[in-house]
């Protein structure tokens, strides 16, 4: 049964003191609520600097935490650089790689994905894993080639029992921070395209076993069409995991 998933990417916001009260309001929403969440992983992905300070009540809370990136360095003189070793020993358990403002801003290509793919696994922290196209793509109607390519060359040089570690979140980069959102059919096609070929590439179980989640401009009004699609199993949220209220919105959405 794949996990139902909604991760929060803060990316470079907050204080440390902001962060504390956005953590801590958000776990007063979630124990102050009946529902059962065992089927649920909800994630928050603060910047390095918060992730121990969040701690504490990551583990009184039933969120986790993960790193926004991590490098794809083993370890050496990499000057503002953290390594999964690091994060590993934080007892980091999951990290976001290639999110597209990673792959844009920080030219970061296929290549250098799969080391920190690689670091991730070996350091037992599982990838969630960007993947999505620009919008000039989308518009020629090449991004089925162009996420496959992606996959092929980033992760699924992976046995099968490590890809079964890796969570995929979708992200149309034309939808990032634009306030659009890839329609729910939109999503699904391309869900269920990357679903297929996890299965093509390795099995039915294991692409049964992954789940893939949908990132661009997610919020509390699209979030629930979203969630409904048979291939959509939650979410990488950035501005609306913010604000308290909001993103426990979308977290309910998903149960």
């Amino acid at each position: 049964m794949r996990q139902r998933i909604v991760a929060g990417n803060w990316k470079m916001n907050l204080t440390v003191k902001e962060g504390l009260k956005l953590a801590e309001d958000l776990q007063k929403l979630l124990s102050s609520n009946t529902i059962y969440y065992s089927d649920t992983t909800f994630i928050l992905a603060p910047s390095f600097l918060h992730l121990l300070s969040l701690k504490e009540i990551s583990d009184r809370s039933v969120f986790v935490l993960a790193a926004q990136n991590i490098s794809d360095k083993e370890k050496g003189a990499f000057t503002g650089e953290v390594s999964a070793a690091m994060l590993a020993s934080a007892e980091i358990k999951y990290a976001i790689i290639g999110h597209s403002e990673r792959r844009l801003l920080f030219h970061e290509s296929n290549e250098m994905l799969k080391s920190k793919i690689n670091l991730a696994i070996a350091n037992q922290i599982s990838p969630i894993f960007c993947c999505g196209e620009p919008l000039d793509v989308r518009e020629n109607n090449t991004e089925m080639d162009f996420v496959l390519r992606q996959l092929d060359e980033s992760l699924f040089h992976l046995e099968e029992a490590q890809i079964k570690n890796v969570i995929i979140a979708y992200e149309p980069i034309w939808a990032i921070g634009t306030g659009q959102t890839a329609t729910p059919e939109q999503a699904e096609e391309m869900h269920r395209f990357i679903r297929t070929k996890v299965e093509q590439k390795y099995s039915p179980e294991t692409a049964e076993a992954i789940s893939i989640l949908y990132g661009g401009s997610v919020n509390p009004k699209t979030a629930n069409s979203l969630f409904s699609q048979q291939n959509i199993d939650g979410a990488l949220v950035g501005g609306a995991s913010l604000v308290a209220e909001d993103f426990f919105k979308i977290m309910m959405d998903i149960i």
